[in-house]
């Protein structure tokens, strides 16, 4: 008996191990590039977030949807690029930040009034989500720590580099869908939540 449950478990699991790496196989190679070739691109132009929470910057960022919202000032350029509601209770606004001053960009003035400064250094700590119609204001959400749910410019943003953001607020009611983002000395960009997949 203890061997037929044990070779049950050992079929179990090579079945899952082949399926596994069959979607693995398939997933490598699928993403066709629809005959175009990728000479001169040494490597994807869109930053990521690494693992603790910074940025890696890029110097022209690829642009797959219209953004939301764009704003300029003090030589920065910032885009909304998505604002969606998630199930949890939670509105996640992202984008990107395009450096154009002449020198490493550290977002200083970005932090906001907050006591949490050393958690929070080098952040979109201090961005906002404005409700004008239900007359609130949303603050970016903390964790437990006093850490903000939101992007460090980790090393800051290199000049004429793009970084990638996201911070996370607590939702607006359902029937509010137009907000406006501010952060910092940077004009309000107006913006519309949609419902997240």
């Amino acid at each position: 008996m203890d061997f037929r449950h044990t070779m049950k478990g050992r079929r179990a699991l090579s079945t899952v191990a082949i399926t596994t790496g069959l979607l693995l196989t398939v997933a490598g190679c699928g993403g066709g590039d629809s005959g175009k070739s990728d000479k001169g691109s040494s490597s994807s132009s869109s930053s990521a977030t690494n693992s603790n929470g910074g940025t890696t910057q890029s110097k022209a960022p690829e642009s797959t949807a219209a953004p939301l919202a764009e704003v300029k000032g003090s030589g920065l350029v910032l885009t909304v690029t998505s604002a969606k509601r998630d199930g949890g209770g939670f509105v996640t606004v992202e984008g990107t930040v395009t450096n154009n001053t002449s020198a490493l960009w550290v977002a200083a003035e970005w932090l906001g009034d907050e006591s949490e400064l050393a958690r929070n250094g080098g952040s979109i700590a201090g961005a906002s989500l404005i409700d004008q119609k239900g007359k609130k204001k949303y603050l970016i959400l903390r964790d437990t720590s006093g850490r903000c749910l939101c992007t460090q410019f980790t090393g800051g943003v290199r000049q004429g580099a793009t970084a990638d953001w996201f911070a996370q607020f607590p939702a607006p009611p359902a029937e509010t869908t137009n907000v406006d983002f501010q952060v910092g000395s940077m004009p309000p960009a107006s913006i519309q939540i949609s419902d997240g997949e």
